[in-house]
C-alpha cells in the first residue's frame, strides 16, 4: 500500500508568517495578492513570494498562489506576466476558477502546477474529473459538502488530489461593490469611509440571530461577509484520514498568527499521530482543549456542512 502523507495547508499573509506557519508544522502554505487572489490574509507580491521560497525549500514544504479572483478583461492586462513570473519563481501550484487563467498558463507558464477551485460550484466529481483533462491536478472540495459528499468524492477521484477546508471561517456572500463605503457616505460618515479593511473589526448582526456577528470587510475586490462561527473538524478527523483526503486547508483569514500556529500545531500532532499509526489512531481532548484556549469566546466552533444536507 501507497504510503499516506497527507498535506496541511495554511493561509499566510507575509514573509514572516509564512515562517513562522512552516515552524508551526504546515507543509504547505497558501498565499497572493489582491489584483489575483481572492479574500487573502495579507497582500504577497512577487517579491514577497520569491523571499518565501528559501524557507519554504528549506522545510520541505510547498507554497502555492492564489490566482481565483473574478477575472474581467482589465486584469487580464498582465496575467500572462504574472503566471510566467511565478513559474520562474518555482511556486509549487496556483489556485484558480477561471478558465481564462487555465488557457492564459497553457502558453505563459505551462509547467505550473494547476489546482481548480471555483468555491461553491465544486460540487461532484464529474466536474474534477472534466478539469483533470484539461492540466488540473487538484479539486478543491466546496465547503457546503457533507462529510458523506466528501468522502465519496476522494473514492471517486483516485488519480486526482482532493482538498478540503477543516478549520476556520468561510466566506458567505461577496459583492464586487464596495458596499460598506457606501454605506458611510450615506449616513454622513465620510471619515469611516477608509477604515472598513480587515483592521477594523465590523460585523454585520441580523434582527433575528442577535447573539450571532457576522465578521465583513472591504477590499479591492468588493465587500466580503464571513461566517459567524468556525469550522473545527478535529474531533471526527478520523473519518478524512481514513478516506485518504489529500490535502487539509486551514483558513487563516481574519485571526491572529498565534491562533493560526495553535491551530496548525494541533492539526500536525493529530496527522502525525494517524500516519504512525493509523489503526490506534485516537482523538485527543486536548488537541480541542487547546484551540478552544485561543478561540474567540465570541465564535463558536462547528462541523460546518460536515453534517448537514447540501444547501445553497
Amino acid at each position: 500500500m501507497v504510503t499516506y502523507e497527507p498535506e496541511l495547508l495554511v493561509t499566510a499573509g507575509s514573509v514572516a508568517e509564512v515562517e513562522r506557519m512552516l515552524q508551526a508544522g504546515a507543509n504547505a502554505v497558501f498565499v497572493g495578492e489582491q489584483r489575483y487572489g481572492m479574500r487573502l490574509p495579507g497582500e504577497m507580491t512577487l517579491e514577497h513570494i520569491e523571499e518565501s521560497m528559501n524557507a519554504v525549500r528549506d522545510h520541505q514544504a510547498k507554497l502555492y498562489v492564489a490566482v481565483n479572483n473574478i477575472l474581467h478583461n482589465e486584469r487580464l492586462d498582465g496575467l500572462s506576466a504574472y503566471l510566467q513570473r511565478l513559474e520562474q519563481i518555482g511556486v509549487d501550484a496556483i489556485v484558480f476558477g477561471d478558465p481564462a487563467v487555465l488557457m492564459t498558463a497553457r502558453t505563459a507558464a505551462p509547467n505550473l502546477n494547476l489546482h481548480w477551485n471555483a468555491e461553491m460550484t465544486s460540487t461532484n466529481y464529474i466536474t474534477a474529473k472534466y478539469w483533470k483533462k484539461r492540466g488540473s491536478s487538484r479539486f478543491v472540495v466546496a465547503r457546503e459538502l457533507n462529510m458523506e459528499q466528501v468522502v465519496e468524492m476522494k473514492q471517486k477521484l483516485p488519480d486526482m488530489e482532493v482538498q478540503i477546508q477543516v478549520h476556520g471561517m468561510t466566506n458567505i456572500y461577496h459583492s464586487k461593490r464596495h458596499l460598506l463605503q457606501h454605506y458611510f457616505r450615506h449616513i454622513d460618515k465620510e471619515e469611516q469611509v477608509n477604515e472598513v479593511g480587515m483592521e477594523r473589526k465590523l460585523f454585520l448582526i441580523e434582527r433575528e440571530r442577535q447573539d450571532e456577528k457576522f465578521p465583513l470587510y472591504e477590499d479591492s475586490n468588493g465587500t466580503h461577509i464571513m461566517s459567524s462561527d468556525d469550522v473545527c473538524i478535529i474531533e471526527d478527523f478520523k473519518h478524512l484520514l481514513d478516506a485518504r483526503i489529500d490535502s487539509f486547508k486551514v483558513e487563516g483569514l481574519l485571526k491572529p498568527t498565534v491562533y493560526n500556529e495553535t491551530v496548525v500545531q494541533v492539526y500536525r500532532e493529530a496527522i502525525d499521530t494517524y500516519v504512525a499509526d493509523p489503526d490506534n489512531y485516537r482523538f485527543q481532548e486536548e488537541w480541542i482543549e487547546r484551540i478552544r484556549a485561543v478561540q474567540d469566546p465570541e465564535r463558536e466552533l462547528s462541523f460546518g456542512f460536515f453534517y448537514k444536507e447540501q444547501m445553497y
